[in-house]
C-alpha cells in the first residue's frame, strides 16, 4: 500500500490532563483542535501542545528499573508504538487522519523522580522522555489508530 509516508505503527493510549499537574484520564478517542492542542487538555497552544512517548522506550527504561510502571506515570498524552521518535524535531507525524509536527524532546522532570527513583536520569539521554508537538489539523483521534511519519 503506498501512502506517502513511512507506515510506522500504532497509536497505543490517550491521556488528557483536565488541569495543570492533575491526573492523566485515560480516553479512547480525543479531539485535536489545529494550534491549540486536545479538547479538555489543560495544555493549550503553545509548543506543548501535545507530549508523546514511546511504548518501547518506556517498557525498557522501567523494566531495566524493575519496575512495571504505568506509562500514565509519564503524564504524555500520547503513548505510540513501532517506531523511534528519537531525533525527529521537525518532522510531521500523521496520528490518523491529524498531522502533529514534533517540534523537540521532551526533557523529564522532578515528577519523574517521584514516580520512581531513577527514572529521571534513565530518561535523559536519547529521547528517554519523548516529544512535544504541535497539532496541524483539526481532528479525531482514537486508539488503535495508524501512526506514521510523513516523507
Amino acid at each position: 500500500m503506498e501512502t506517502g509516508r513511512e507506515t510506522a505503527g500504532v497509536l497505543e493510549a490517550i491521556w488528557i490532563k483536565r488541569v495543570r499537574r492533575g491526573p492523566m484520564d485515560p480516553a479512547a478517542r480525543a479531539t485535536l483542535v489545529a494550534g491549540r492542542g486536545i479538547v479538555g487538555n489543560a495544555n493549550q497552544r503553545g509548543r506543548r501542545q501535545v507530549t508523546i512517548i514511546e511504548r518501547e522506550v518506556w517498557e525498557s527504561l522501567v523494566g531495566a528499573l524493575g519496575s512495571g510502571l504505568d506509562p500514565a506515570a509519564r503524564r504524555a498524552n500520547l503513548m505510540v508504538s513501532g517506531f523511534p521518535l528519537a531525533g525527529s524535531r521537525g518532522r510531521i507525524l500523521r496520528v490518523g487522519a491529524t498531522r502533529l509536527r514534533v517540534l523537540g524532546e521532551t526533557k523529564p522532570c522532578e515528577r519523574m523522580v517521584e514516580a520512581l527513583p531513577g527514572l529521571r536520569d534513565a530518561m535523559w539521554p536519547g529521547w528517554g522522555g519523548g516529544a512535544f508537538a504541535e497539532v496541524l489539523d483539526d481532528g479525531e483521534i482514537a486508539v488503535g489508530d495508524e501512526v506514521g511519519w510523513e516523507e
